[in-house]
């Protein structure tokens, strides 16, 4: 009897036959999608060690090669691709760095926002948390990119000096507008620059995308047909991509920046943190990290991976190499 007619119909259910390089859950259904990506953002695979890692590695070998050992389950298989995803880049199949990984966003990146959102902000902290953001954002960028070709330094400084100026100058810009205007009293001014770093931030991260994948609008993106063959490099292709990514960076920061300032100016009112103004900044980290732990899944989650394209809305001459009625590309993350 073979492993797989040994395991119950939950456990079918929960794992289907495993298909190496391929996702577990369905992606052409958005709830597909979102499990997929709460997958690759798990923080436990933090925790994973150097023993754990080398052993899922090779159970992956051995299963490329048919080499595998009696009773290894697809449960054990679709983990072991988790491992190896979470930690490895997928092109050059060196570790990323612990607080560079997706795994590690949420994590790394929930204390740059309780300081982002910190009340009676500084021109100096101001700038501080606004490079610190963008400083993590580039950097997460970089360690996840796709390095099957290689990318010029000046094309990566490029992309992150426009999104540290952009979102440096909207934030610096819009707190000296609300302390000059004094049509607004003392609450109101609080409550409106704590709004203040969802625009700069949600500018910078287009501005990033765009400067950083700009050389993708000239040189186009590859397409695949569905057999995975690439029938050719269009650039309408990616100005999809490209407008699918912004409205990701876009969406992703609404809950992120606009919730806990929601949220914080209504427990602020309550008796428990006007009696201890101390829990003030626990509460808000906690706040912070579920928005973060909602928005991240939810936002990568709205366009698939592999985006889907009409043949027949591309370039004259991919339509001639390829019969099918649609086409694929990576959209990027």
């Amino acid at each position: 009897m073979t492993t797989t007619t040994r395991r119950s119909s939950k456990s079918r259910a929960d794992y289907p036959p495993f298909v190496l390089g391929q996702p577990r859950f369905d992606q052409s259904t958005f709830y597909g999608r979102l499990r997929h990506f709460l997958d690759i953002i798990d923080p436990r695979t933090l925790s994973v060690t150097e023993s754990r890692l080398k052993a899922a590695v090779q159970l992956l070998e051995d299963y490329k090669h048919g080499t595998l050992t009696t009773g290894v389950s697809d449960q054990q298989l679709w983990e072991a691709q988790k491992i190896r995803q979470a930690i490895l880049h997928p092109d050059t199949n060196e570790k990323i760095l612990i607080p560079f990984r997706m795994s590690g966003y949420i994590p790394f990146g929930t204390p740059i926002v309780v300081g982002l959102l910190l009340p009676q902000q500084t021109l100096a902290t101001t700038v501080f948390w606004q490079w610190l953001n963008q400083s993590h954002n580039a950097c997460v960028n970089y360690a996840n990119r796709n390095a099957s070709k290689p990318t010029p330094v000046s094309k990566f400084i490029l992309g992150y000096s426009g999104a540290v100026t952009s979102a440096v100058s909207i934030a610096v810009g819009l707190n000296v507008f609300i302390k000059k205007a004094k049509r607004f009293n003392p609450a109101t001014s609080l409550l409106i620059q704590r709004f203040v770093p969802f625009p700069a931030v949600a500018t910078a991260n287009v501005c990033n995308v765009v400067l950083m994948r700009h050389s993708e609008l000239e040189e186009g993106i590859s397409v695949l047909d569905a057999d995975g063959k690439v029938v050719g490099s269009s650039r309408v292709a990616a100005r999809h991509a490209l407008m699918e990514t912004a409205i990701t960076r876009i969406v992703l920061p609404i809950p992120i920046l606009v919730l806990p300032p929601i949220i914080m100016s209504l427990l602020e009112k309550t008796w428990i943190l006007r009696a201890r103004p101390r829990l003030v900044l626990p509460v808000q980290s906690l706040v912070c990290l579920a928005a973060f732990g909602f928005a991240l899944p939810v936002a990568i989650s709205l366009f698939p991976q592999m985006s889907e394209i009409e043949t027949s809305k591309l370039e004259p001459e991919i339509q001639t190499t390829t019969s099918g009625n649609s086409v694929f590309y990576n959209k990027g993350l």
